[in-house]
């Protein structure tokens, strides 16, 4: 089912509360995955999935990466004790084009931490838009080491988005054990579909319902499903 394939994603600046409210029910409504919320809404949309099946994922050092890390852990904690499941953060993207590896190494353990420690998937935003494929490859191999539980595209702020050309990549990297999230300008059935054939294990993405209902009836993408998801 690629519904339980998908984080209903709304990050938008201007998300309203009762927008929140409204991802949840949807969410609920086609069993998503996940919900995807913006720190400020992670108590809210907590509350109103209690006792349900769908997670409450949100974002640290969003969108840039640039945070301090001792803030991204900060931010992260406070996210977990407020009902987050899942975190998804935000390579520091500079660092590692300026081949400061070791700094990139330490933000990304330290985060990857947090999460495990709370029993909470840690995902790791690569912003692959701006990275070359040696870049990529780099990036996804940190992630790894560090122990994160997916490797995601892009925040959908960035210079783009998903491709299943990085996906494919990712899923080469990463091998079978560590989950890829596809993400960013995701907005047809059609491109979840190739998503999801190229390696992707999840998918975030704010058009969830068009997606769905536009959705054929079975797909061959649908029917494998890993693990880790």
């Amino acid at each position: 089912m690629l519904a339980a394939r998908i984080d209903h994603t709304l990050l938008r600046p201007e998300a309203m509360p009762g927008d929140i409210d409204r991802l949840c029910e949807e969410a609920l409504r086609y069993g998503c995955a996940a919900v995807c919320v913006n720190p400020i809404y992670v108590a809210r949309a907590a509350a109103r999935l209690a006792g349900t099946p769908v997670k409450v994922a949100t974002v640290v050092g969003f969108p840039l990466g640039a945070s301090l890390t001792a803030i991204k852990v900060a931010e992260a904690a406070m996210a977990l004790g407020q009902g987050a499941q899942e975190i998804d953060m935000v390579l520091p993207v500079g660092l590692l084009k300026a081949g400061a590896i070791d700094a990139v190494r330490v933000d990304l353990q330290a985060v990857a931490a947090v999460c495990r420690a709370a029993g909470a998937l840690c995902k790791v935003i690569l912003e692959t838009a701006l990275l070359t494929a040696e870049e990529k490859v780099l990036a996804a191999r940190l992630a790894v080491e560090a122990g994160a539980d997916f490797v995601k595209t892009s925040t959908g702020f960035g210079p783009g988005g998903a491709t299943v050309e990085d996906v494919a990549l990712l899923r080469q990297v990463v091998g079978p054990s560590v989950g890829v999230k596809a993400a960013g300008g995701i907005r047809t059935a059609e491109q979840a579909i190739a998503m999801l054939e190229a390696g992707a294990d999840r998918l975030g993405t704010s058009a969830t319902v068009a997606i769905l209902e536009a959705l054929p009836s079975a797909s061959p993408a649908m029917e494998s499903e890993r693990p880790i998801a």
